[in-house]
């Protein structure tokens, strides 16, 4: 794993926990230790790396403060609404960039974020694009490739005709 892919991990799992999914102390200490072996030096990065299975509860803690000290710790909105809109975004942003692959990253917007929103407009068609991902068939006459395409297309717009910022609509 190289500097940089440890880098986008360490902040992947932090939105991910800002967010409030599940992310297991087991993973973050990983994380830990791959972006110890990566070269990232921080002054709390050893220690979440070297945490024993009986340390693990300590894990949440010293992942956020490695975060603070790359300058990666993220804190969304207070508003909820804001809140699920920056999950959007961000859920966008890695479908755009090919790091979630786009019928999880469809689904993601669907299950976390649009209908907590009331089902807004501006997500329907990424959220259609990722329940055609899920009930495409064989027989179908849309390629997988060609609906993962349009998917990817679709997020990209979303992001350009919208672009993240403070949202609460």
């Amino acid at each position: 794993m190289t500097h940089d892919e440890a880098i986008q991990q360490l902040r992947h799992l932090g939105r991910q926990r800002a967010f409030g999914w599940h992310v297991g102390s087991d993973r973050l200490i990983q994380a830990g230790l791959d972006a110890l072996l990566a070269g990232v030096d921080t002054p709390s990065l050893a220690l979440l790396a070297g945490l024993l299975r009986s340390e693990e509860p300590e894990a949440r803690e010293l992942f956020d403060k490695v975060l603070d000290e790359l300058g990666l710790l993220y804190r969304p909105p207070a508003d909820p609404r804001a809140a699920r809109w920056d999950m959007a975004y961000w859920i966008a942003g890695q479908i755009v960039d090919r790091t979630l692959d786009p019928a999880e990253g469809a689904q993601l917007i669907w299950a976390e974020v649009a209908s907590d929103l009331g089902h807004p407009q501006d997500l329907r068609p990424l959220v259609a694009y990722g329940l055609l991902l899920e009930d495409r068939t064989e027989e179908g006459n849309v390629s997988l490739e060609s609906l993962q395409a349009e998917t990817i297309e679709e997020a990209a717009r979303f992001l350009r005709e919208r672009p993240p910022g403070e949202r609460t609509d």
